[in-house]
């Protein structure tokens, strides 16, 4: 595969065998994005998990402290005062069976996060294989299927990040952008680790967190020192 010149660039300024200390890797992954965007920096962290076990999965959310650059557009599914609620919390687009209506004949797709209350997870499977797929089926398990929907709207439009494990075993999470400068950057990257950390599974044996790679888009993988 033939690299950019940009990337090019980045790889001379740093060494691909060196584990570099967060707080060291950070400032490397700043200035590896050269690119003439505001790149996003995400992590790539390799776990000690058979992702095939279900016992072993590792999946949660965590509210990054600085945020993560993006505007999240926020699709709430609720009726009455949670609805309400949503709107007043910030949620870009609110309704009930008319919004899964249109998502199931129209394909409706124009949104980021969808939440929704417990009592229309029933009609939500109507739609669940169109929204599976592209990982915007609400789920209590990353807290967008909730009684309290105003937290998670404002949550979300704060920075929430949904980590989970994929098969290969290895979490891919956007930390934040080249903008926000390393210090910010260290911060987002400590409450993230903590979270996997700290949703270890009891079944999972041996060494838990394997490797820690941070990367920009267009630049190269910055590999982090991890102590558990």
């Amino acid at each position: 595969m033939k690299h950019g010149k940009n990337y090019r660039n980045s790889i001379k300024e740093i060494d691909i065998k060196e584990v570099y200390e967060p707080a060291d890797a950070m400032k490397h992954v700043v200035a590896s994005a050269k690119a003439k965007f505001d790149e996003t920096i995400e992590l790539h962290v390799r776990l000690g998990v058979d992702p095939r076990q279900a016992d072993q999965q590792v999946r949660g959310t965590v509210v990054l402290p600085n945020g993560t650059g993006k505007t999240v557009k926020v699709l709430v599914i609720a009726k009455g005062d949670k609805a309400d609620a949503a709107l007043a919390a910030g949620a870009d687009i609110v309704g009930a069976e008319e919004i899964i209506a249109k998502i199931q004949n129209e394909n409706f797709l124009d949104f980021d996060v969808c939440i929704t209350s417990p009592d229309m997870m029933g009609q939500m499977g109507r739609v669940a294989r169109i929204l599976g797929p592209k990982g915007l089926m609400p789920s209590p398990k990353s807290g967008t299927v909730t009684t309290d929907i105003a937290k998670a709207v404002k949550e979300t439009k704060a920075g929430k990040v949904e980590y989970r494990v994929d098969k290969t075993a290895i979490v891919h999470c956007p930390i934040g952008k080249k903008s926000f400068g390393d210090e910010k950057l260290l911060e987002n990257f400590n409450s993230l680790m903590e979270a996997i950390v700290k949703a270890k599974p009891a079944a999972a044996k041996g060494t838990y967190i394997r490797s820690v790679t941070a990367s920009a888009t267009m630049g190269p993988g910055i590999k982090v020192y991890y102590r558990v």
